[in-house]
């Protein structure tokens, strides 16, 4: 007697979107996401130049964009063509989100710092479950280099704790007179 899916309850994936054709939609999906990290990393290192902040969020920008690159080369590996559209859309998504004057019109409000700090950790966040994803097909896909994918693991792990101290630095400076 064949199994009937019941609503809301996954099933297995079939048709014309399953099995490579998800993996290619979810890794260009993930691609978007970190081509808007490494802008809004780079763009946060710019608007702190000078300060503690921005040489402390210099290094994890860095990596961001090395494992934005790294990224492409896991979908090239795996055989996934990188969707331009994707890519533009996650540039325009990071570009759109730096409109928001965060109480000031003229000059940077200390707030954007702290909300871009957020959306950075919130973003490796994302990259972190991507590489999990990845480095749990590593155990049945011999084109995905299981030792690569760990160390990834292990750097966004790092980049998130950076982030989060730099986020609670920056929610004492915003808000140590409320």
């Amino acid at each position: 007697m064949a199994e009937r899916s019941r609503p809301g309850v996954p099933g297995p994936a079939s048709g014309p979107y399953a099995g490579p054709a998800l993996l290619g939609i979810y890794l260009n999906d993930h691609l978007a996401g970190a081509t808007a990290g490494a802008e809004r990393a780079r763009y946060l290192v710019r608007s702190c130049g000078g300060s503690a902040l921005g040489a402390a969020v210099a290094p994890v920008a860095a990596e961001i964009a090395e494992d934005r690159a790294a990224l492409i080369r896991v979908m090239r590996r795996l055989g996934v063509p990188v969707r331009q559209y994707k890519v533009y859309a996650g540039r325009v998504a990071e570009r759109v989100g730096r409109l928001k004057t965060n109480g000031r019109l003229l000059h940077r409000s200390p707030l954007s710092t702290l909300l871009e700090l957020e959306a950075l950790r919130l973003g490796v966040q994302g990259k972190e479950a991507g590489w999990l994803t990845l480095r749990r097909l590593a155990d049945t896909d011999d084109r995905l280099d299981a030792r690569l994918l760990d160390g990834l693991l292990e750097r966004a792990r790092r980049q998130r704790d950076t982030l989060e101290e730099l986020r609670l630095r920056q929610v004492g400076a915003v808000f140590r007179d409320a």
